[in-house]
């Protein structure tokens, strides 16, 4: 998949079938959204494209406003987000920067200046829920009655359900903040997952005896926090099972190597011999949140903090081996 920031490049399509929305998580529905958008493409002969907005408009006018709770959670990062944009088969995604310029466009303005001047949109197809231009004026009946006279053909889809549940990012992010984690999958398709470089922290927890695999959360609002059962991919040939941290660690110093900010903590329940205790540096791995143990805790010093992680290790290795039993019953 190419991936653009704005659509003035050289490289991008002359033509495309196009859908546009933020598919923050990409989700069951946006990824039947995404199979029939790469059907109509086909037909057309043409690539399909993905145009999204970063940041999310709703992050925008909640940092205008000056009001953070305005701003929905997060459930995905851009890498993760573009992640599975490619693996549901787009051609191309542009990520457009959502501004006070792109706000103020009249929804007139945007289809001629981003669809057609700026993608050469030849098919468009958007959700049933879609709005778009200045103060949400637009909508699909507006951008039907414009596709004649743009040369693009214009389609709407419904909403996409899952046994009786309309699936939506925000089922997504109910579910996360639930904890929910097999509810989650559910919605998804798929486990739910966070990738990155790994980073160096401050190694408390190496000075604790718990070596941790750091990843940064780029986004301040994660839609999931708390304590989970995971595994690690992309270190070894296999999964690694282990315990993981998502949020702000409340018991650290707030000032520390990384300025408070949202870090995935990744302890490895069996870390591999050949890696070194220094091998997972700079890698890129994914960690799949399986299970959540707890809400984020704030310990009364280091040595608290020490029972507890070693307290949801062994609720972690109890988790894997119910599910190796359950795994086995199935089987038989």
């Amino acid at each position: 998949m190419q991936i653009f920031r704005g659509f003035h490049h050289p490289g991008i399509a002359p033509a495309c079938a196009l859908t546009i929305g933020n598919f923050d998580g990409v989700h069951r529905g946006h990824q039947a959204m995404l199979a029939l958008l790469n059907n109509e493409a086909q037909h057309r002969g043409v690539p399909s494209c993905v145009l999204t907005f970063e940041p999310h408009p709703r992050d925008y006018f909640a940092a205008v406003a000056r009001k953070p709770e305005l701003a929905p959670a997060r459930i995905a990062t851009l890498r993760d987000k573009l992640t599975e944009l490619s693996r549901c088969g787009v051609d191309q995604c542009v990520v457009l920067p959502f501004d006070a310029r792109l706000s103020s466009q009249t929804p007139e303005a945007f289809i001629g200046n981003v669809l057609v001047r700026g993608l050469r949109a030849k098919y468009v197809l958007v959700g049933d829920d879609f709005r778009f231009g200045a103060k949400r004026a637009g909508d699909y009946a507006l951008l039907d009655a414009s596709g004649p006279a743009n040369g693009f053909d214009v389609a709407r889809m419904n909403s996409y359900e899952v046994h009786g549940l309309r699936v939506s990012s925000s089922e997504v992010r109910d579910a996360l903040a639930r904890g929910d984690m097999g509810g989650v999958a559910a919605l998804l398709g798929r486990p739910y997952s966070i990738s990155g470089h790994v980073v160096h922290g401050r190694k408390l927890g190496r000075q604790l005896g718990f070596k941790t695999l750091n990843l940064r959360f780029s986004h301040w609002k994660p839609a999931a926090s708390g304590i989970f059962a995971v595994e690690v991919h992309g270190l070894a040939g296999k999964p690694l099972p282990g315990v993981a941290n998502l949020g702000i660690r409340p018991s650290v110093d707030p000032a520390d190597v990384n300025g408070g900010r949202v870090l995935l903590e990744t302890y490895c329940l069996d870390w591999p011999a050949n890696l070194g205790p220094e091998g997972g540096y700079g890698k890129i791995i994914r960690v799949e949140l399986l299970h959540k143990l707890h809400d984020e805790l704030k310990y009364d010093g280091l040595d608290a903090l020490q029972a507890g992680i070693a307290r949801d290790i062994v609720d972690a290795r109890a988790y894997f081996a119910a599910t190796r039993r359950q795994t086995t019953r199935d089987r038989i």
